[in-house]
């Protein structure tokens, strides 16, 4: 064979890059994941303050060698914290960086609530309930011991407050009219926040004086986490926020005779929560580099009422949205369901807010993994999707039982045979 001349060569070589070149781009493009991972916290990574040995050992498969995660993956939770304080712990537990963006706790969708960013709320919960408020938007916020203040003879089941105004001359402080409520967590006395609370529902946000009657709609009320119990270091569950709000519906109900409406509900299991954390996805998988739409959802999570149940609601909550996107459902003439997200057959309380800016929604399938290490325990719990136990329903009031969305779509040991079972499945074992 003649001997290649320079040009041909050179040609060949440019050839050789060319289509080196375009099969690595096309290797490339076949690695991005279509995929992305929950994590329940609780029970699941950790309990309490202590990581789970079969978390660590599931962070190391989804990390290269230099720490980067291989998948998109968010935190999915209905603890109460800033951002960044939870990212740090979870970076801390399995040496794996965080970032704040990853976090999707039960306050994070009021992110979208624009709308009452400009209002006077009051913020009922504990920690730092108000710089939680300001990075989620909330500009000019009270708590329930600013209003206490301003009205100092409400709280008279505070037995020490009465010998107080008994004692001591009664000085009020200036409070502007709450225009909002917003019940991040659970508070620290929750008799006093009950009574103030319900008050400032009656009153229209200014208990100065007992109206004639009550006002036909009351205050905007947007709570976070329905949870009734939750699992820490304790061998039984605690009480979650949850608790607290069925203390609250009731008392209302029994004072006025008229149900509580939610403005929203956020938090697992509601719809709006799993849309946010699919946003929160996407833009993960966007800051990996992966330009791929996200396709497949797991959450993994070791409670049914939150975990699998929120996970079911999201996968009906797609079924119905692709069902309106194939039929071509003009809602032009409804300013409301002009939002792709909007779902004109939910509930306003478990509804996306109109207008908000977030990524196109391109999941079609939401699996829910069931773990044994938290709440769930094989040997003490009914088999999911069985009507045993039904009348013991720990659900919040406006999510209707449904045994149906009990199934998770697999039940494992622990969150490390989660990760090997959703590697499997997608092809990356």
């Amino acid at each position: 064979m003649d001997r290649l001349s320079q040009l041909e060569f050179e040609e060949l070589g440019t050839a050789y890059s060319k289509h080196r070149k375009q099969s690595l781009n096309l290797l490339k493009q076949k690695k991005q994941p279509s995929f992305g991972i929950c994590f329940d916290c609780d029970g699941v990574l950790a309990r309490g303050t202590l990581p789970i040995n079969a978390a660590k050992k599931a962070f190391k498969k989804l990390v290269d060698d230099n720490g980067k995660f291989l998948v998109p993956v968010n935190f999915v939770t209905n603890s109460l914290n800033k951002n960044s304080d939870k990212a740090k712990v979870i970076s801390e537990w399995f040496g794996v960086e965080v970032s704040p963006d990853q976090m999707v706790q039960a306050q994070g969708p009021l992110e979208m609530f624009t709308e009452y960013h400009n209002k006077h709320c009051l913020i009922i919960g504990q920690g730092k309930v108000i710089e939680i408020a300001k990075e989620l938007g909330f500009k000019k916020t009270c708590t329930i011991d600013d209003v206490a203040a301003a009205y100092p003879l409400l709280d008279m089941v505070d037995h020490g407050n009465r010998k107080k105004v008994a004692e001591e001359a009664i000085i009020e402080k200036s409070l502007a009219p709450v225009e909002a409520v917003i019940l991040l967590g659970e508070p620290n006395k929750w008799e006093s926040s009950l009574q103030l609370i319900i008050d400032l529902l009656r009153t229209d946000g200014k208990p100065d004086h007992m109206p004639k009657s009550l006002p036909e709609k009351h205050l905007p009320v947007i709570a976070c986490n329905m949870d009734l119990e939750f699992m820490h270091r304790a061998c039984i569950p605690r009480y979650g926020h949850g608790a607290y709000l069925v203390c609250l519906e009731a008392l209302y109900k029994k004072v006025t005779g008229k149900d509580l409406i939610y403005t929203a509900l956020v938090g697992k299991p509601s719809e709006i929560t799993y849309r946010y954390a699919e946003h929160l996805l996407t833009k993960h998988a966007n800051k990996l580099g992966f330009d791929a739409p996200l396709k497949h959802m797991y959450l993994i999570g070791d409670c049914l009422d939150s975990d699998i149940v929120g996970c079911n609601l999201y996968q009906q909550y797609i079924n119905r949205l692709l069902k309106r996107r194939n039929n071509n459902i003009d809602d032009q003439g409804d300013q409301k369901n002009a939002s792709d997200s909007y779902d004109p057959s939910l509930q306003e309380s478990r509804n996306i807010p109109t207008g908000t800016n977030i990524t196109e929604q391109t999941v079609n399938t939401c699996m829910g993994i069931l773990v044994c290490t938290g709440v769930y325990k094989p040997e003490t719990c009914p088999e999911p999707g069985t009507d045993e136990g039904e009348e013991k329903y720990p659900g919040h009031r406006d999510f209707d039982r449904n045994m149906e969305l009990y199934k998770p779509e697999v039940t494992l040991n622990d969150v490390n045979d989660a990760i090997d079972f959703i590697f499997e499945q997608e092809g990356m074992a």
